[in-house]
């Protein structure tokens, strides 16, 4: 008996969730058609100056081999360095700068890397701080006073 109750929960949380989407009627249903929505240019230019920091922490599985105990890590850091953009290796992730337009591939290609490199899987955590002005956070300004 209590599982069928469960099963009327379930169901009526959904219809809660749906409630919304349904009272639009036939006016959302249009606004939802792909013919509907807003169309973006093809190819806009990145807007000048913006700038975001990533923190990237990969966590390949095995960390590295036997003979080099962090190979997988390595690998991933080596992507960075090579990026040409500024970075700072921590004990627990490394920070990079950059624009979005650098910052996002890099991620992308940090995390392949440990694969590359032997780790039979990965997992990247990643956190990103960016702004839609021009400008954008810079590490200094986060945490230069805090420095020695």
């Amino acid at each position: 008996m209590a599982h069928s109750s469960l099963r009327r929960a379930r169901r009526l949380r959904l219809s809660l969730l749906w409630l919304p989407l349904l009272a639009g009627g036939a006016g959302w249903a249009q606004q939802a058609s792909p013919q509907a929505l807003p169309q973006k240019p093809a190819a806009a230019a990145p807007a000048p100056g913006r700038h975001m920091i990533a923190e990237i922490q990969v966590i390949p599985r095995p960390a590295g081999t036997a003979e080099d105990r962090y190979k997988h890590v390595d690998a991933a850091i080596a992507v960075i360095q090579a990026s040409g953009l500024r970075y700072e290796v921590h004990g627990l992730g490394t920070i990079v700068e950059g624009s979005p337009e650098k910052i996002w591939p890099l991620l992308q290609a940090v995390h392949q890397a440990t694969l590359d490199a032997g780790a039979e899987r990965t997992l990247s955590l990643i956190k990103v701080s960016g702004a839609a002005q021009a400008g954008g956070p810079r590490v200094e300004d986060l945490v230069g006073k805090f420095r020695k």
